[in-house]
């Protein structure tokens, strides 16, 4: 097969290994810039350019979008699914996926556990009620578009709660959207991966936070080690990607005395993991991409 990995660092190591993988089992791999991609649209032609090339060959794209590239690059992914060519990841669960309240919408109504979350724009709302909502403090205030534990803070008291929301709104006078959830005290800066691919679990970690910081991202410096899941966790963690519609993504959730509760749904999770359990993620990708894939070149039209 033909396969190309949309990716904006060629240097990253899921990019790497996914690279590396495909090679060694005979297939012809090119990592394509899809920040440099454009789509040309036009009747029943629907063409992905590159470089001065139209990308008319492939066979699978795997899609390592950025979050910040979020609406580019489902743009690129959709152009492709245009062409029938199979995709891991479709430009629908992409989106969803980066939109962290209609995440846990779509969460909440497939019966996943989450935090209580109360949805908030800017300083539009009463905050004492808000907080009322939740239970009272301390909670946790997050940015609709944050990503890798930056625009997440903790409150520990009313007066917190609203000098953070304030500084927010300041942010963006015009409405920032706000995410409010329970603080889950039991759980605080330690939290699990698992790891999905076709909707297993091919590799799992507990994220610990280095100090005090309640974030444990391993982008905020936290530490990761290998972990085994409870039954209970693992089928939480199916069902979350399979409400999500991602058949490889990681899945964060995290203990609770109420059982597994899950955090986030990253479409595009690092590899990370494969350095902390030993697991090899990637060919589990690969294996799954031949399975899937291979002689089903993808004729229908999806929509917009």
């Amino acid at each position: 097969m033909k396969i190309a990995i949309l990716s904006r660092g060629p240097g990253n190591y899921s990019t790497k290994r996914l690279k590396e993988e495909a090679l060694a089992r005979g297939h012809e791999v090119r990592v394509i810039d899809y920040g440099k991609c454009y789509a040309v649209i036009e009747k029943s032609n629907p063409l992905v350019s590159y470089e001065g090339e139209h990308l008319t060959d492939f066979d699978v794209i795997i899609p390592r979008i950025a979050s910040s590239y979020t609406r580019h690059g489902s743009a690129i992914v959709r152009q492709f699914e245009m062409r029938g060519v199979y995709t891991t990841t479709s430009s629908i669960a992409l989106v969803r996926s980066r939109d962290k309240l209609r995440s846990l919408q779509l969460l909440a109504r497939a019966g996943v556990g989450i935090p209580k979350t109360v949805f908030s724009r800017g300083m539009t709302s009463d905050v004492d009620e808000l907080i009322e909502d939740l239970g009272g403090t301390p909670i946790i205030i997050k940015l609709a578009r944050g990503t890798h534990g930056n625009g997440v803070v903790l409150a520990e008291t009313k007066k917190a709660a609203k000098s953070v929301l304030q500084a927010f709104y300041v942010m963006d006078e015009d409405g920032t959207n706000i995410l409010l959830q329970e603080f889950i005290a039991e759980s605080a800066g330690t939290d699990i991966r698992a790891l999905m691919v076709g909707g297993k679990v091919v590799a799992s970690m507990q994220r610990q936070s280095l100090d005090d910081d309640f974030r444990s991202n391993l982008h905020q410096g936290g530490e990761g080690k290998p972990i085994k899941l409870t039954e209970e966790e693992r089928k939480t963690a199916q069902k979350a990607a399979k409400a999500m519609g991602l058949p490889i993504c990681g899945v964060d959730m995290m203990r609770s005395s109420a059982g597994p509760l899950v955090l986030e749904v990253n479409s595009s999770p690092g590899f990370g993991i494969e350095k902390v359990t030993g697991r090899d993620v990637a060919g589990k990708i690969l294996d799954y991409i031949e399975q899937n894939a291979k002689g089903k070149r993808r004729r229908d039209r999806v929509g917009a």
